[in-house]
């Protein structure tokens, strides 16, 4: 099975919380994704902390390693997707 971490595993990860180390090894780095939106979410991050500098790192060590699946293929399909969805009535977002 293959996982795609979002920004919030990720902070989880870096703050070393709920043992994400262990978990994510279990799993095997190779079956770990991120998109190119959470490396950017981190980045925000790591430039907005009080340590900028460290907080880079640790973002580097961490995504050391992981595949980073990019978006501009999928942009289009997001597109047509949502409008689709508000035109039954589903919209993604209120």
């Amino acid at each position: 099975m293959q996982y795609l971490l979002d920004t919030s595993i990720c902070v989880y990860f870096l703050r070393g919380k709920y043992d994400l180390d262990k978990i994510i090894k279990e799993k095997g780095i190779q079956n770990c994704f991120l998109s190119e939106i959470t490396v950017i979410e981190l980045r925000y991050g790591a430039e907005n902390s009080s340590h900028p500098l460290k907080s880079h790192k640790a973002v580097d060590s961490f995504i050391n390693g992981l595949s980073i699946i990019p978006i501009y293929g999928s942009i289009r399909l997001y597109a047509k997707e949502k409008v689709r969805l508000r035109k039954i009535g589903k919209p993604m977002h209120d």
